[in-house]
């Protein structure tokens, strides 16, 4: 079994109580079937406290009104961890923020920055992030999983990856190649001609491509009232998506009020002075940009192997970071034009939060990407 890492994965450590959110809450947390088995057999003066804290039925953990763990003390410790010990926690406590990604005898490890730890370490990152592999013992077959297609598919991945983190390309040119590549693989796949994927990956890498894709962004940025009709609906489709946590309606809603609701003029108005704000005070976005657009196309891409989704996964890639930049620039207004560190972490986890941990939210923004295809007019950024 081939298992790879990123490369900042062993710099993780989880902080306990001194975290400044926590992930034993606003979401159910669901027990495996194994834990489930082992807290039947809990006897002392913990077990009234795990059989009244768990739904049997559903395998879950109950929770309070303001949806915090049963288990979660006010201190932010768990309860069943300082009761029973590490060995006692389920599936979902014991791995998280690990998030696996499962193909045949591979198993593609990342930490989800859903976790506010996660978030700094990779938004502090500055080189480009590099994908370790180890092997261990055992193999894994997988009914109806195409090896030709996601052969391809890693291909395309590591091809998009290496154009992102080319530095010495603008980004809004980047991200428009990764569009391009992973718009026309997509084409090839729905015709069932996978193998013709490779001639794909060869055109993109001629400058005669780069300088196709370029005039293509060129051409999305001049169109101001595309971008403001495209951005402002990408921004509505987040009401479309299941609510996690409560604070997240009125952040939304805070957001939405102070960039679209004043109309176009304005809110290309708040674009430029944001975006030159940042290229003076924050120079490191560009660089942050990067790793994120890496994050989501390394965890997502790769899973079309399963529903062909290719394009709509690597435009949620780029429509993810567009969003947490639209929240940055609505926080910047908040904070009378001054943003810190600290609300670049915050809103990327707040984001990968709503998004990730839904997989009913993670399909619908697919199936929305594939009816709202991407402009190129990344400038803003």
């Amino acid at each position: 079994m081939l298992y790879t890492i990123p490369d900042y994965y062993h710099q993780f450590q989880c902080v306990a109580d001194r975290c400044e959110d926590t992930c034993c809450a606003g979401w159910q947390i669901v027990a495996d079937r194994r834990a489930l088995e082992r807290y039947r057999k809990v006897r002392g003066p913990f077990r009234k406290k795990l059989r009244s804290s768990v739904d049997w039925k559903e395998g879950t953990f109950r929770q309070s009104e303001d949806k915090r763990c049963a288990f979660l003390k006010e201190d932010n410790l768990c309860e069943m961890y300082t009761e029973l010990g590490k060995d006692s926690l389920c599936r979902t406590c014991r791995r998280y923020p690990r998030h696996v990604e499962e193909f045949e005898n591979v198993r593609e490890i990342t930490l989800s920055v859903s976790c506010p730890e996660v978030a700094k370490i990779l938004l502090a990152k500055k080189e480009p992030v590099k994908f370790l592999s180890y092997e261990k013992e055992g193999e894994e077959e997988y009914e109806d999983f195409d090896p030709f297609l996601y052969s391809e598919l890693l291909d395309g991945r590591d091809l998009m990856i290496r154009i992102l983190q080319d530095r010495k390309k603008p980004l809004d040119l980047r991200a428009g190649l990764i569009l391009a590549i992973a718009h026309d693989m997509q084409v090839r796949i729905k015709k069932g001609e996978i193998f013709s994927c490779q001639e794909v990956l060869e055109r993109y890498q001629t400058k005669a491509a780069e300088a196709y894709v370029q005039k293509k962004v060129q051409e999305a940025q001049s169109n101001e009232e595309q971008q403001f009709r495209y951005v402002r609906q990408m921004f509505w489709n987040l009401d479309q998506l299941e609510r996690l946590r409560d604070d997240w309606e009125p952040y939304l809603r805070e957001a939405e009020a102070l960039l679209y609701r004043k109309g176009q003029k304005h809110y290309l108005e708040v674009r430029k002075e944001f975006s030159d704000w940042i290229g003076v005070h924050m120079p490191e976005w560009s660089v942050q940009c990067e790793q994120l657009l890496v994050y989501f196309l390394s965890t997502y891409f790769c899973g079309a192997v399963y529903d062909g989704r290719a394009y709509a996964k690597v435009q949620m890639a780029v429509i993810s970071v567009l969003l947490i930049r639209e929240l940055l620039a609505a926080q910047w207004l908040k904070n009378e034009k001054m943003l810190e560190m600290q609300d670049v972490v915050e809103t990327v986890y707040r984001y990968s939060r709503e998004l990730e941990h839904s997989d009913p939210n993670l399909n619908q923004m697919e199936e929305m990407m594939e009816e709202q295809l991407v402009p190129m007019f990344w400038k803003q950024i």
